[in-house]
């Protein structure tokens, strides 16, 4: 099994329904591909790390528009 493949199966698809987004206060998306929350509402992406979601706004990465 590989580093990517234990990260991606680390995260629990149903902290999806407790998580919100600190900016927006809205849904967050979960993309595997890149290992991130999404925040569409925000433009921005929080990044999941060793399976546990970051949080904060200094750690996210902006949406293209």
């Amino acid at each position: 099994m590989t580093e990517t493949a234990v990260t991606e199966t680390a995260f629990d698809r149903r902290m999806l329904e407790a998580l919100i987004c600190p900016v927006s206060q809205g849904r967050l998306d979960y993309d595997a591909a890149r290992q991130e929350l999404v925040s569409k509402a925000a433009g921005l992406a929080y990044p999941i790390r060793d399976g546990i979601p970051v949080m904060l706004v200094d750690e996210a990465r902006r949406l293209d528009p």
